[in-house]
């Protein structure tokens, strides 16, 4: 089925030294910018981490140190992702939850402006949890009849994304074709930051998901302990958490 696009979409995946957003590092970058009259522009990145590769993690997707040592580092290519990527929604798998926060977090360390909140973000991995809970190699081999051969390489799991979405487009009728039921559609939870940190409560208020504030409203916690921003803002953390809960406290500056 044809992606009924108003603008582009990126699919894309990523492959790192490991899954902390804070202190790991991307190592392969594949994505594929499918053109809202059907044209696809797909390229795909090694890139130095400028660290060591644990072997836990070549063991997954089979990047070595020796592989990337001669590759750009994120910085180098920050700014020309940063560009192909603009005026474009985003997709991939398991994407809310690992892809798009390190892939913000790069950007963040690289001093490339990349803002995820103009951009409508599809989830396909959550699309196929609430139709048939598997994995991409499943979702693979039940909605396209395909094996999914090298998996874990970011080039093969980003194609194999975007057919499946196209499969599932084509096998659900009760799934709209629209970038933006989409995005709502495979979202879950009613996280407020990339990250997951923060969520929202039933009265739309930024609430902690972590520590001994877990369900408190922010401004709330913010205004009864002041050192709790200090003390993120000095703790390992992502960026993008720092960032949200840093507007939430100058707007209580303002309010006041």
């Amino acid at each position: 089925m044809q992606l009924n696009l108003k603008r582009p979409l990126i699919f894309f995946d990523v492959e790192a030294t490991g899954l902390n957003f804070v202190t790991d590092r991307i190592v392969q970058l594949s994505y594929i910018k499918v053109m809202p009259n059907g044209d696809e522009q797909e390229h795909t990145y090694l890139v130095n981490p400028e660290c060591h590769i644990p072997a836990e993690t070549t063991a997954i997707h089979r990047i070595t140190d020796e592989m990337v040592a001669d590759k750009p580092t994120f910085r180098e290519l920050a700014r020309k992702i940063a560009q192909d990527w603009q005026g474009c929604d985003l997709a991939g798998f398991n994407s809310n939850r690992f892809d798009i926060p390190m892939l913000v977090e790069e950007m963040y360390r690289a001093g490339v402006e990349f803002d995820i909140e103009k951009r409508r973000v599809i989830d396909v991995q959550n699309i196929f949890h609430k139709k048939e809970p598997r994995n991409l190699s499943a979702a693979y081999k039940f909605y396209c009849n395909k094996d999914l051969a090298d998996a874990h390489s970011a080039d093969a799991d980003t194609r194999a994304t975007l057919e499946v979405l196209k499969a599932q487009l084509d096998r659900y009728d009760d799934i709209e074709n629209d970038v933006e039921w989409l995005q709502d559609f495979s979202r879950i939870g009613n996280t407020a930051d990339i990250a997951g940190n923060i969520v929202y409560d039933s009265r739309k208020r930024p609430c902690f998901n972590f520590g001994k504030y877990k369900g408190k409203p922010v401004a709330e916690v913010f205004e009864r302990e002041p050192s709790y921003y200090a003390w993120m803002m000095n703790g390992q953390f992502a960026q993008s958490t720092k960032n949200f809960v840093t507007k939430i406290k100058l707007q209580m500056l303002s309010d006041k």
